[in-house]
């Protein structure tokens, strides 16, 4: 962004660019965590469960391009941090998606810890591009807890688990 009185580039603050990076990274994290779910679904033959799980991975994707773009556009530098390794075996889909829902949590604090810093730096621009994601949260944690719930209710019923599995196949988005 350019300061008019001055000519200058202004650049994002250095902890609030950290953060974004940091968080680029985990939502890399994010679809890396997904798609070791799918897999350990489509290795348990659940491959509705899988199917979700494969749209949710490629969803979490786009979110880090998002992150990727903006940091861009800031004209910063995007660092491209390691990817630690997701969890790769689980004893239930009830377990996969309690897993889900938490991680999704977890992105919520850190998606505010951004909002917070962006406050703190008086940076506008960085606080209205974060608003997509306090709204993406809501649904995030909203479709992972319904399914939570779902599969409490289901319980060990494997009649009512394959219902399920063939409704998450038919996620589109």
């Amino acid at each position: 962004m350019l300061n008019m009185n001055t000519g200058v580039i202004i650049m994002l603050d250095r902890k609030l660019l950290k953060m974004l990076n940091e968080q680029l990274n985990r939502e890399i994290y994010s679809g890396y965590l997904y798609w070791s779910m799918a897999s350990w679904f489509d290795a348990n033959n659940l491959k509705g469960f899988a199917h979700w799980m494969k749209k949710q991975a490629e969803e979490e994707i786009d979110h880090a391009k998002k992150f990727y773009e903006y940091i861009n556009d800031r004209r910063e530098k995007v660092e491209m941090l390691p990817v630690e390794a997701p969890k790769s075996s689980w004893s239930s889909p009830l377990e996969v998606f309690e897993d889900t829902f938490a991680h999704e949590q977890k992105v919520t604090e850190m998606i505010n810890s951004l909002v917070d810093a962006a406050r703190e730096a008086n940076d506008h621009a960085t606080f209205e591009f974060l608003q997509w994601f306090v709204k993406e949260q809501v649904e995030e944690e909203a479709n992972a807890e319904e399914i939570v719930q779902k599969l409490r209710f289901a319980g060990d019923s494997p009649s009512v688990i394959l219902m399920l599995d063939q409704a998450l196949g038919s996620r589109e988005d």
